[in-house]
């Protein structure tokens, strides 16, 4: 069992979570301000979405994350700053008749496009999807091509960024083989078993075990899970060894009823692995940890 645990808050994602609770962070100051208080409540990583301020849908503007990412390192809290690069993989085909008339919602662009933000701001961190699977319901895809995924990664292996390699299913880890064996990832490679994304793994013991299992010898992951299952599976990654995530992104809920926020379920989380016996990873040993190379 891990004893000495990296947290990290997943401080708003890009669902549409704005009609659901009080307290999304919409704005580049409220998603900065979400990622600092995460950190002050014992998270070592902020992972970042940003969002239209006036709509609160997601965004890929890249003035977004300047604005969030500047904010945070003005700050001086010491947090490690994690850009997703998962926006602009949406493809949303048309009715039976013309699946190809995609629908006004689709917004998929080539993974140079996706990582633009992360060239420029250059995180310590940045998240890689790694592979398409249908997503939620209707004729909704997450498209994520090995093409895509040996550019971006060769792009963030020469700029000096960890790609997080989120993985919803077995074969999205089979595929980060290939990229170990190209060389496109240095040592240590980083995961994110993502649980609970329908239609993808299920948040539960059985596939979360079988993930890890299938991970590569030597690497570093967390897993989360979503919605309810997001404190049971800070459990369930401690007991297998591993990091964990919580955050808005994941789960709306303190308890049933009851809206959380950002550093509340930090909180939750680091109380839980440390009645595990285990400690808290500070940003710094979070660093050295993950071998990373860019300090903010």
């Amino acid at each position: 069992m891990n004893r000495n645990v990296i947290v990290s808050c997943a401080v708003t994602g890009s669902g549409a979570s704005v009609d659901k609770h009080p307290a999304i962070p919409v704005t580049p100051k409220e998603i900065a301000a979400a990622a600092i208080e995460a950190a002050k409540a014992g998270a070592a990583i902020a992972h970042i979405h940003v969002r239209e301020p006036d709509s609160g849908k997601s965004s890929r503007r890249i003035e977004l994350y300047r604005e969030v990412v500047s904010r945070i390192r003005e700050s001086n809290v010491d947090v490690i700053i994690n850009l997703t690069t998962g926006m602009g993989g949406d493809l949303f085909l048309g009715p039976d008749e013309e699946p190809m008339n995609f629908s006004d919602n689709t917004d998929c662009v080539g993974m140079m496009e996706r990582i633009k933000h992360v060239e420029e701001l250059l995180p310590e961190i940045c998240s890689l999807d790694c592979g398409s699977f249908n997503y939620a319901e209707g004729d909704y895809v997450y498209i994520s091509t090995p093409n895509m995924l040996e550019q971006g990664a060769r792009r963030l292996q020469e700029i000096g960024v960890k790609p997080e390699l989120e993985v919803f299913e077995l074969g999205h880890i089979s595929f980060t083989k290939h990229l170990i064996a190209q060389g496109l990832l240095d040592d240590p490679p980083l995961f994110q078993v993502c649980l609970g994304i329908r239609w993808a793994a299920e948040a539960n013991t059985a596939s979360f075990k079988t993930m890890v299992d299938a991970l590569p010898e030597g690497c570093n992951w967390a897993g989360f899970g979503t919605s309810a299952m997001e404190m049971p599976m800070v459990a369930q990654a401690v007991l297998l060894g591993g990091n964990i995530r919580v955050g808005l992104e994941d789960n709306l809920y303190l308890e049933k009823g009851v809206f959380a926020s950002n550093g509340q379920l930090v909180e939750r989380a680091c109380n839980i692995v440390q009645l595990m016996g285990c400690s808290i990873q500070t940003p710094s040993e979070a660093r050295q940890t993950l071998g990373l190379k860019r300090p903010t």
